[in-house]
């Protein structure tokens, strides 16, 4: 049986006065002559000055360490992938007051981490009367967070699968369902593969990469697409997508071509890794008024990541190395039943109709407000969503995990009968 452990975040205190020291040493680049569009050329100087004096002088991370401990209930997993050994798999798990929750596993992103779940939690544990309530399971990917280092060539997305989904059986949840996007979005859909309909009921995605239906591939959908005009909606995705795609991609070209040469710089400069992340939080997300002490809580989580800063970015390397690719892969139907949200100003924003090439969709919705980061940006839609998806009223998928069906009532009647 995997062996589960309660956990503490606790950074040694070398790592902290290490970072401190390189902070100080930092070399500051100079700014190209555009003073008008500052953001053209990337981060503005004016803005790594404020957050790296910042985390010298002010940030406090034993400060943030003791609030995510008093504030996330945390344990580490030992789970066993096949062919590769042992990884301890660090957690938030929040259980609902509620026993009939339904356990519902939430897979983050890059640059993300366990911490974007924090503002859905309370929203998604509360609930069993007017909606239902979810147990929460929220790790660290391997090679993120506090999780262990992958150290093996060829752990890829099933892998990564292949861990979480054993890791939910570890937990005691035999059936679940997932949220998820970015990196997120290509494990659910290998779980769904390889693990669905059985363990994993049903999915939410806040973006998705469906493959085009073509009349060789999806004739039905690619009929009906062909006999109806695209939306307004529609137009306006594909241009975000090609705009991002023109002008937004180059991290993901140089992440998954040659990830060790970007590490050098990323794991040595504290600033350099502040500044690639903080582009990313800033452009992909929707006006998002991130703080000071937000950005920093989010860089740092990587700075002090237990198996190295940009130990992640091997898996941008494995996806693209793997036959078929991951983003390949994650267009293969499934018959596990999912759900999509699609956020104004996300980065991939692919035709409604394309999502049928994924499998049985019970849901789509359209926010005009929210980015890439939609747990974090955008809680309270994405947890209408699924309480739309799995809600006594409308949803399709209502008791879809047996005996959770997320509300109150139906523990009692288990009880008394």
């Amino acid at each position: 049986m995997p062996s589960i452990k309660p956990f503490k975040i606790s950074v040694p205190e070398h790592k902290i006065q290490r970072l401190q020291q390189k902070l100080a040493l930092t070399d500051l680049p100079s700014e190209g002559p555009d003073a008008l569009h500052p953001w053209s050329r990337g981060v503005p100087l004016s803005e790594i000055k404020r957050l790296a004096s910042h985390w010298q002088h002010n940030f406090d991370w034993r400060a943030v360490e003791a609030k995510l401990n008093r504030d996330l209930p945390q344990c580490t997993a030992n789970i066993e992938v096949d062919g590769f050994g042992h990884y301890d798999i660090h957690l938030v798990h929040q259980r609902s007051q509620v026993g009939a929750a339904i356990p519902l596993l939430f897979l983050h992103g890059w640059p993300s981490s366990f911490l974007e779940v924090v503002n859905m939690l309370p929203l998604l544990v509360d609930g069993g009367v007017d909606g239902p309530a979810f147990h929460v399971v929220a790790p660290s990917l391997i090679d993120f967070g506090f999780s262990s280092a992958s150290n093996k060539q060829g752990f890829n997305i099933e892998q990564h699968a292949e861990a979480y989904h054993k890791l939910m059986l570890a937990l005691g949840y035999n059936e679940y369902v997932i949220q998820a996007g970015d990196i997120g979005y290509l494990v659910t859909r290998s779980i769904a593969l390889k693990y669905g309909p059985r363990h994993c009921k049903a999915y939410h995605l806040n973006n998705a990469a469906p493959a085009e239906p073509t009349a060789t591939t999806h004739p039905d959908i690619h009929a009906r697409i062909k006999n109806t005009p695209p939306t307004v909606s529609d137009l306006a995705g594909l241009a975000r997508t090609q705009e991002f795609s023109t002008h937004g991609n180059a991290y993901y070209l140089l992440q998954s071509s040659k990830p060790q040469t970007l590490a050098y710089s990323l794991t040595d400069s504290p600033v350099g890794l502040l500044s690639w992340i903080y582009e990313k939080l800033i452009a992909w997300s929707d006006g998002y008024a991130w703080t000071d002490e937000q950005v920093l809580t989010w860089v740092s989580i990587y700075y002090f990541s237990r198996a190295g800063a940009t130990a992640c970015l091997s898996l941008f390397w494995e996806n693209e190395h793997r036959v078929p690719t991951a983003f390949e892969m994650a267009k293969e139907w499934s018959d596990v039943p999912l759900a999509v949200a699609r956020f104004e100003k996300d980065l991939i924003l692919l035709p409604r109709a394309w999502n049928a090439t994924l499998g049985p969709v019970v849901l789509e919705s359209e926010y005009a407000h929210g980015g890439h980061f939609a747990a974090w940006e955008c809680p309270e839609a994405v947890v209408e969503d699924l309480r739309r998806m799995f809600g006594r009223e409308e949803g399709r998928l209502y008791g879809c995990v047996e005996g959770h069906d997320g509300y109150l009532f139906s523990e009692v009647l288990r009880i008394c009968s």
